[in-house]
């Protein structure tokens, strides 16, 4: 059996969908999965592939590809009995005189469960601290964050293309050269839409008679 092909994943990142297709697809290729801290460094060992956050710390835009998948939305984490409880959500505004504590690592998030300033971070992160001393509400003026799937620009490895299929969605037995049927041209949408709305005559129903035409007055 060859080595497993390996995928590191950040904090907060749940690539199961991916992992469930490759599993079944690739049944002679074991997957590893492996939670990864700095993304560069890990792209420089035996992980071929990591869903980051982007941009990628450490890295400059010409090493590396890039398929971005989804935004996740900021959120800003306090201690459970802090003023923010009693909104949906805050504005940079409402939090700018805050003392804030860079990252989300457990000494962190002690702090400030402790009731020492607060903490932002993206959503899928605080759901998977799984911490119920904290509270925490989207900030809804903030820009969002962004997860996308990257690999080193120099990487041969044929499985690196096997999985970027699965990501973009091709079926097992689809190409990576094939090209999607191109959409028919505007005149041909035109004329097929204006077939499906003409209605068709009833049977049965004959031509309206004219009406007869007025004789010559008596006198």
């Amino acid at each position: 059996m060859p080595d497993p092909f390996v995928i590191g994943v950040v904090t907060g990142v749940t690539p199961d969908r991916w992992v469930r297709v490759w599993r079944e697809r690739m049944l002679d290729v074991p997957l590893e999965i492996t939670a990864v801290d700095d993304v560069a460094a890990a792209l420089r060992t035996r992980v071929r592939m990591v869903f980051a956050r982007l941009p990628v710390d450490g890295m400059d835009a010409s090493e590396v590809h890039v398929i971005p998948l989804w935004d996740e939305t900021p959120m800003v984490v306090a201690a459970k009995d802090h003023p923010v409880k009693v909104f949906d959500a805050v504005t940079e505004a409402d939090i700018a005189e805050e003392q804030v504590h860079p990252g989300w690592d457990d000494g962190v998030l002690d702090i400030v469960a402790a009731g020492h300033g607060i903490a932002r971070m993206p959503q899928s992160v605080f759901r998977a601290t799984g911490r119920r001393d904290l509270v925490a509400r989207p900030v809804s003026d903030a820009p969002p964050s962004r997860v996308g799937l990257v690999w080193l620009r120099d990487d041969a490895d044929p499985f690196v293309a096997e999985f970027i299929g699965i990501v973009r969605g091709r079926t097992a037995n689809s190409s990576r050269g094939e090209a999607a049927e191109p959409p028919p041209p505007p005149v041909a949408k035109a004329k097929q839409k204006a077939a499906q709305n003409v209605q068709p005559a009833r049977a049965g129903r004959s031509k309206p008679k004219p009406a007869p035409r007025a004789g010559k007055r008596r006198r």
